[in-house]
Order: C-alpha cells, then sequence, then structure tokens
C-alpha cells in the first residue's frame, strides 16, 4: 500500500472517533426550589452565590448545565406542587433552599419513594437513583 492510500484510509477511519469527541458530555439538569419570591432580594443573593459556586467548579447555565428554577413564595401548597413538578423532570441534582418545613414539603415525595436519604456527614443529603 502506498503512504498517500494509508494516509488517506487512516484519516477516513479516524474522523468518526474526532466527531464523537467534539460532541461533548450530556448537559446536566438541575432543579432548584426556593421558598421566597422572584423578587425577593435574599432568594436572590442565594441564587447568585449558587451559580457563582457552580461557575466557579466549571459548570455554566445553558453550557453544560441546565437549571430548572421555581419560586415556592412561601407557600406549601405551592412548595409541594412545584417540588412535585421539578422531581419529574428527572434533575441530575434537585437543590431545596429554606428552612426544615420547606425542606420537608419539597421533598416528601421522594423521601416517601426512599429516594433521598440523610448524608452520614456535614447534614447533606444524597440522591439514590
Amino acid at each position: 500500500m502506498r503512504r498517500r492510500e494509508f494516509i488517506t484510509l487512516a484519516g477516513a477511519a479516524a474522523w468518526p472517533l474526532a466527531a464523537r469527541a467534539q460532541q461533548g458530555e450530556r448537559m446536566r439538569r438541575i432543579s432548584v426550589l426556593m421558598p421566597f419570591t422572584a423578587d425577593d432580594p435574599a432568594g436572590q443573593t442565594r441564587l447568585l452565590a449558587f451559580a457563582q459556586a457552580l461557575a466557579q467548579l466549571g459548570w455554566t447555565d445553558g453550557r453544560n448545565i441546565r437549571i430548572d428554577l421555581r419560586w415556592g413564595a412561601g407557600d406549601p401548597e405551592r412548595i409541594r406542587r412545584y417540588a412535585a413538578e421539578l422531581d419529574a423532570l428527572a434533575p441530575d441534582v434537585i437543590l431545596a433552599s429554606g428552612s426544615w418545613n420547606h425542606g420537608a414539603a419539597a421533598a416528601g415525595d421522594s423521601c416517601r419513594a426512599g429516594r433521598v436519604r440523610a448524608g452520614r456527614r456535614s447534614g447533606r443529603s444524597r440522591v439514590r437513583r
């Protein structure tokens, strides 16, 4: 086989691998449930801090993650409804901000289903799939 034919053949074989490598990872999904109203300064501050921390770790909304955000406005029924809605989106992570009452309302269905359990360290929760 001549050198030129070999290079052409090798290039054609490598092209699908290069194309696959350029596609990148799948978009990760984060669901965020805030107990505040959308215009509440405390809620905006927390959300901004969360987005900045993600950016420092290399995660950017619209580039490699998608953030689905709901504002519960302090209404337990609305928080329950939004929690179920966000859970149905099958996110990789759910962040529920607020007091224990809001967190219990938000995680109620998932806790009953056995998908959320308390972490062993620093009060974190883990989701099993």
